[in-house]
């Protein structure tokens, strides 16, 4: 029966990876038929990379689903009833450190970044994931008002980065998309689930999002203040090596050879997290076998499906988004770019792992008041936007600090305008959003543009996946002004047909009296008239 339920479940799973990527290949399949040709050691990569990553969102949405979910739920429910401060503070930091080492996102930044370290990058984000989940857990716990706090750290932000050379700008808004990524997200949302089901208050349930928005915080503060330690030049990154393959054999052998690192790199990054939730609920409150099971179940599934979609995205994606993006920004009508970026944006952020995981989310918490397409919808125009302007920036040169700065500044205007849930789940679809996907492609589409038309990667490429972490916080929140004025219109009108029916009520309460006014009237005047005849 087990096996017979996940089977269904993978089967409806791989029907939504077909149809979340799907849409993406064959508008790269449309570009590199028409305006941007590539070598075919590319395109045959990138058609097999398709596929891989298709299989491997399957079993990840089918992992995270069985084991990083009630993971997460458990963990944070169990922790939260010690009511001991300390004990939260160190356990939260703890998971948030380790869930953020094995981020794959944070992997492929690291690598294609300036010249900081590679370890020395993953270890200040991983701190700054750590310390702002810290944050976010207390403020679950005591039920701080989040657009306040946000408000209140990106100010912090903004400050800090006038302090920091313009070469790690970028770099480290960045940093705070790729750290939400399909490892991080169903943990740590599920995590604010737990803590916030052992509130008694109504807004319990509303507090279990913002964990994701203030964990993208910590690592853009940690990044600037090792800009400010590090140095004033943020240097180059690593560069695309062009695919050859001579051979079928040596295209196999090329996937095949990249295969273990993968395999080595997610089991890296899963252990820890594993080993302390085996140890944490053996301590606090063993589970049952079956449950153990299951999750043991899940985690073999997300692992798998972690490997086969970054080997799938780092090996196929990448290597093709980096080469069309060349190719765009080489013609005479580089512009066109910008469209073109913006249709692949709408779609890509569907094949976003970590995106359907936080749409069911949504329309659990808010039983069904949020659906999962309305969400879908707002999430895709906002990406579309806010890769349409990183483009723009790769071509323009134009400073990533202007649109950062107008963005969140508009975002935190409508949040005085919108229920609060909206706000919450707005500034977690930003981190959300911006996930391997755009890290795997459109990063490297950016790059190829920077680098055709003569610009400054670091300044003007890097930035995409902040760009498409912010757009979303200005969609949702419209969504959410849509939202507030149907329900009032609902409220009016429901109003107005109170008010009819009490109408309609006391109007025939009124005939009644006078019909019982005119039958006593009528009454008393043949008794009278009775009378008279008698007398």
């Amino acid at each position: 029966m087990f096996k017979s339920k996940n089977r269904t479940a993978l089967v409806h799973m791989l029907k939504d990876s077909v149809k979340s990527v799907l849409p993406v290949s064959l508008i790269i399949l449309v570009l590199c038929f028409t305006v941007a040709p590539i070598d075919m050691s590319s395109f045959t990569s990138f058609l097999f990379g398709s596929v891989m990553i298709i299989v491997g969102m399957a079993l990840f949405s089918l992992g995270a689903e069985m084991s990083m979910t009630p993971m997460g739920e458990y963990v944070g429910a169990q922790m939260t009833k010690s009511k001991k401060i300390l004990l939260i503070i160190v356990l939260s930091f703890a998971v948030g450190f380790m869930i953020t080492m094995s981020e794959p996102d944070l992997q492929i930044l690291a690598k294609y970044a300036p010249s900081i370290p590679t370890t020395a990058l993953i270890v200040c984000v991983s701190a700054g994931v750590g310390a702002f989940l810290v944050v976010a857990m207390l403020r679950i716990i005591f039920g701080i008002k989040l657009k306040y706090l946000l408000m209140g750290f990106y100010l912090v932000v903004f400050v800090l980065a006038f302090f920091v050379s313009p070469d790690f700008w970028a770099i480290a808004f960045d940093a705070g998309g790729v750290t939400t990524g399909p490892m991080t997200v169903p943990f740590i949302m599920a995590l604010g689930v737990g803590v916030a089901s052992i509130r008694y208050d109504s807004k319990g349930g509303g507090d279990s999002f913002g964990l994701v928005a203030l964990c993208s915080v910590g690592p853009i503060m940690a990044v600037l203040i090792l800009g400010l330690i590090w140095g004033s030049e943020g240097g180059q990154g690593e560069v695309f090596n062009k695919l050859e393959f001579i051979t079928s054999r040596d295209f196999a052998f090329h996937y095949v050879s990249e295969l273990p690192h993968y395999f080595k790199e997610i089991a890296i990054a899963l252990l820890p997290i594993v080993i302390f939730f085996f140890i944490y609920q053996a301590i606090a409150k063993p589970l049952s076998k079956k449950k153990l099971t299951k999750i043991l179940v899940g985690v073999a599934y997300t692992y798998f499906g972690l490997v086969l979609f970054l080997t799938g995205a780092n090996v196929g994606f990448m290597p093709a988004g980096n080469l069309i993006g060349k190719a765009l920004g080489e013609t005479n009508y580089s512009f066109i770019a910008v469209p073109i970026g913006m249709v692949i944006g709408f779609f890509i952020v569907a094949a976003e792992p970590a995106v359907q995981i936080l749409q069911k989310q949504v329309e659990d918490i808010t039983s069904g008041a949020i659906p999962k397409k309305a969400l879908g919808f707002a999430l895709e125009i906002g990406v579309a936007i806010s890769v349409g302007i990183a483009i723009l920036r790769a071509i323009t040169g134009i400073s990533i600090m202007y649109p950062i700065l107008i963005g969140y500044a508009i975002a935190f205007i409508l949040s005085f305008f919108v229920p609060e849930i909206f706000t919450s789940i707005a500034f977690d679809s930003g981190g959300v959003a911006s996930g391997p996907m755009t890290a795997c492609f459109l990063l490297p589409f950016s790059m190829g543009i920077c680098e055709a038309t003569g610009n400054n990667i670091v300044t003007d490429a890097f930035g995409t996946v902040a760009m498409v972490a912010m757009t979303p916080l200005i969609a949702i929140q419209i969504l959410g002004v849509v939202y507030k004025i149907k329900l009032k219109k609902a409220e009016r009108e429901a109003a107005i047909d109170v008010t009819e029916e009490i109408t309609e009520l006391n109007t025939r309460e009124d005939t009644k009296e006078v019909a019982t006014t005119d039958m006593e009237s009528t009454a008393s005047a043949t008794y009278v008239d009775a009378d008279i005849i008698d007398f």
